[in-house]
C-alpha cells in the first residue's frame, strides 16, 4: 500500500468514527428528550395549544325568612392577557383601549406567574360596552381575552348591609395568611358579615374549560368541561319587610335596634345607623365615595348592634328587680320616700324626678322608674348577687354572633374593679349599678337579649341569624312565676299607665317595656350649653302582645335624650309593623279597652 492510499484509509476511518459518534450522541440527546424529559416536553407542547380557562362558581343565595332574596350573582368582567401571545410592539394599542398607561401593562405582564399561558389581568370591572368595543378589536390585540367572575348585587342595597356585609379581594394580609392558601388571589370572597362568616359554605367549586388554540391563539375547539358547583344557599332568621320598616321607623337618629323572636332568639331585625351601600365595595368606589365614608363622623361602617357598648341606664332596672323580688330582699309591698336624692359620705345620688316621687312601692318603681327606689334594692343585693343575676341574663359576655368584632359588655363586681381599676367597690358604685349606670354597659344585641330572656319566662336562647336553627338554650334565669309575675306587670305599666315613662309606646297592642336614659358624662351642671356628643342616650326595651309575646326589641338612640320621648315612639312603630306582618289588617284583633280614652299624664 503506498503512502497515499494508506493516508486516505485513515482519513476514512477518522470520518467514520465521527459519524459514529455523532449518532451516538444524537441517539443520546434523543433518549434524553425523549426519555427523561419527555413527559415535561409533552406538558410544554401540551401548553401551547391547550388554554385552561377557570370558570367561576355561582355564589350561593342568601335569602330572607321568607325566601325572599336578598343578593343575586352578577358577573364581574376582566380584560386580561396571555403572556406568551401578547405583542410588545402593540402596547400603545392596549394602552389606548383600555385606557391603562403603558408602564402599568408591561408591569403587569413581567410581574406574571413563570406560566406564559395563565392570563394577566389587566383591567377590572369593565362594563357590556367595553367588552363590545373590545371583542371587535381582539385581532388587533394579540393575547387578549374576557374573564369573568362571580359578583354580588346586593338588592336592598343599605338596608342589612351591616347583616349581610359584602365581596371583596383577599387584602394583602390575607394572601400572606395560610387560612386562605387555596382561596386563589383574583376571586371575591366575603370579607364582612355574613358574606363572611359563612364564605366557605356560600363560595362553591370553580370549573374548568380547557379549549384547544392555534400557534395565533384562536380557538379551536372545547376539548374539557369541568362544570363550576354553585355554592349553598342560605336562609337568614331576618324578616327584610320588617328590617325595611325599622329602618324607616328610625329615620336619620343615629343608633341601633335589634329584634328577636323570644321563644327561638332568632334575630328578626338588625338596624345599625347610619348605614352603607356594600355594592360600591364589590363594584368598586371612587376616591370621593371612600372619603364620604371614611370621613363620616357618624361612623356608617360600625356595627353599633354588637360593636358600641352604652350603659344602659333604667333599663337595667329589670335585673335589679328581679334579683331583689328572687332573694326575698324585697316585696311588692316595700315602699320608699323618694324626696330627688339621698346622700352617701359626701357624695349625692339623686333622681331624674328633681322633685322625688314621693312614697313608691316596687310597682311604681317600675312605671315611674324611681332611681331612688332602686338604690335600696341594689343596696340590699351587694354588686356581686347583683352581678350573677345581670349575668343570667346573657350579659358581661360575647353573644356569638361573629359578623363583625363584638364586644362583651361589661357587668362588673367587687373583683372586676380591683383587675381593672385596682380599687375597692364602694356602696356608691352599687348605687350606680343598680340603675345602669357607672361601670356597667351593654351592646344593643344584649339588651335585646335582656328582655327577650325576661319575656319568655326566664330561657336565654343564644341568638342566631339563621332561619330554623335548632334554638339553643345557653342558660336559665332564677326567677319563678310570681317575680316573673310582678315585674311584668310594672313593664305593662310602664306603657300603658299613667304617669309611666314609656307612655308614648302605647299601641292598639299591649306592649310591655322599660325606657333608659343612659348619662354621656355625669357632671352636666357645670355646663351652660350641653353639645350633642354629651347628651344623654335613650334606650327603651319592650315585647308585645305582653300576654304572648312574639317579638323583643331594644333601641337605643345615641345623644336621643330621654328614653321615652325617642327610643319609645321609634319601638312602637317596629312593633306595630311587625304584628301586621305576621298577622295581617284583616285578622287583627284590635286591643281596645277603656283606658283608651283615659287623659294620660305624661313624664320624661
Amino acid at each position: 500500500m503506498t503512502f497515499s492510499q494508506k493516508n486516505n484509509s485513515e482519513k476514512f476511518g477518522f470520518i467514520g468514527y465521527l459519524i459514529i459518534a455523532i449518532f451516538i450522541l444524537l441517539a443520546l440527546r434523543l433518549w434524553q428528550l425523549q426519555i427523561l424529559q419527555g413527559k415535561e416536553y409533552r406538558r410544554l407542547s401540551e401548553a401551547n395549544r391547550l388554554r385552561i380557562v377557570n370558570t367561576p362558581a355561582p355564589r350561593g343565595i342568601i335569602f330572607d325568612r321568607n325566601g325572599i332574596p336578598l343578593v343575586e350573582n352578577s358577573p364581574y368582567f376582566f380584560a386580561s392577557v396571555i403572556p406568551d401571545e401578547f405583542d410588545e410592539t402593540k402596547i400603545h394599542l392596549f394602552s389606548k383601549v383600555l385606557n391603562i398607561p403603558e408602564e402599568e401593562i408591561i408591569e403587569k405582564v413581567k410581574k406574571s406567574s413563570n406560566s406564559p399561558f395563565i392570563p394577566v389581568k389587566l383591567k377590572a370591572g369593565i362594563n357590556f360596552n367595553e367588552i363590545a368595543f373590545l371583542e371587535a378589536r381582539k385581532s388587533d390585540l394579540p393575547g387578549l381575552i374576557i374573564e369573568v367572575e362571580i359578583s354580588r348585587n346586593y338588592l336592598y342595597k343599605d338596608s342589612v348591609s351591616h347583616i349581610i356585609g359584602y365581596l371583596g379581594r383577599l387584602t394583602p394580609t390575607q394572601i400572606k395568611d395560610p387560612a386562605y392558601k387555596d382561596i386563589p388571589a383574583d376571586i371575591f370572597i366575603g370579607q364582612w358579615g355574613v358574606e363572611k362568616l359563612f364564605d366557605k359554605k356560600l363560595r362553591g367549586s370553580p370549573g374548568k374549560r380547557i379549549i384547544e388554540v392555534n400557534a395565533l391563539g384562536k380557538e379551536i375547539r372545547l376539548l374539557q368541561e369541568i362544570s363550576p358547583v354553585k355554592g349553598e344557599d342560605i336562609t337568614l332568621s331576618i324578616d327584610i319587610n320588617f328590617q325595611k320598616a325599622s329602618e324607616k321607623a328610625f329615620g336619620e337618629k343615629v343608633g341601633a335596634l335589634v329584634a328577636l323572636k323570644p321563644d327561638t332568639g332568632e334575630i328578626l331585625s338588625l338596624v345599625s345607623n347610619p348605614r352603607f351601600d356594600p355594592n360600591l365595595f364589590t363594584k368598586g368606589m371612587t376616591s370621593e365615595q371612600w372619603l364620604a365614608i371614611s370621613n363620616d363622623k357618624r361612623n356608617p361602617l360600625l356595627n353599633r348592634t354588637i360593636q358600641s357598648q352604652y350603659p344602659p341606664g333604667s333599663i337595667f332596672k329589670i335585673v335589679t328587680a328581679v334579683a331583689g323580688l328572687q332573694e326575698r330582699l324585697i316585696s311588692p309591698d316595700l315602699k320608699i320616700d323618694c324626696r330627688g336624692e339621698i346622700k352617701y359620705g359626701s357624695q349625692k345620688f339623686g333622681c331624674w324626678k328633681s322633685g322625688g316621687h314621693g312614697i313608691v312601692s316596687l310597682h311604681r318603681a317600675i312605671v315611674e322608674s324611681c332611681d331612688i327606689y332602686f338604690y335600696e334594692v341594689g343596696r340590699r343585693l351587694g354588686i356581686d348577687r347583683l352581678a350573677n343575676y345581670a349575668r343570667s341574663f346573657g350579659l358581661g359576655e360575647k353573644t356569638g354572633v361573629a359578623i363583625a368584632r363584638e364586644k362583651s359588655g361589661v357587668i362588673p363586681d367587687t373583683q372586676w374593679k380591683i383587675n381593672n381599676k385596682k380599687q375597692q367597690w364602694y356602696l356608691g358604685d352599687t348605687f350606680n349599678a343598680a340603675i345602669g349606670q357607672g361601670y356597667v354597659a351593654l351592646t344593643p344585641l344584649q339588651a335585646a337579649m335582656m328582655i327577650s330572656t325576661f319575656a319568655n319566662g326566664g330561657t336565654l336562647y343564644k341568638p342566631t341569624l339563621i332561619r330554623d336553627d335548632q334554638p339553643v338554650a345557653s342558660g336559665k334565669v332564677n326567677m319563678d312565676k310570681e317575680t316573673f309575675n310582678i315585674v311584668k306587670n310594672g313593664l305593662v305599666g310602664v306603657v300603658n299607665e299613667p304617669g309611666g315613662t314609656g307612655i308614648s309606646a302605647r299601641s292598639y297592642y299591649k306592649i310591655a317595656g322599660k325606657t333608659g336614659t343612659a348619662q354621656v358624662i355625669a357632671n352636666r351642671s357645670r355646663l351652660k350649653y350641653l353639645p350633642e356628643k354629651y347628651q344623654d342616650h335613650a334606650w327603651f326595651v319592650a315585647f308585645a302582645p305582653a300576654e304572648k309575646p312574639e317579638i323583643a326589641l331594644s333601641v337605643i338612640v345615641e345623644h336621643g335624650g330621654h328614653g321615652g320621648g325617642t327610643a319609645a315612639p321609634i319601638a312602637r312603630t317596629a312593633i306595630e309593623e311587625y304584628m301586621k306582618i305576621i298577622h295581617p289588617p284583616a285578622v287583627i284583633q284590635h286591643n281596645e279597652d277603656k283606658e283608651n280614652n283615659e287623659d294620660i299624664q305624661t313624664t320624661p
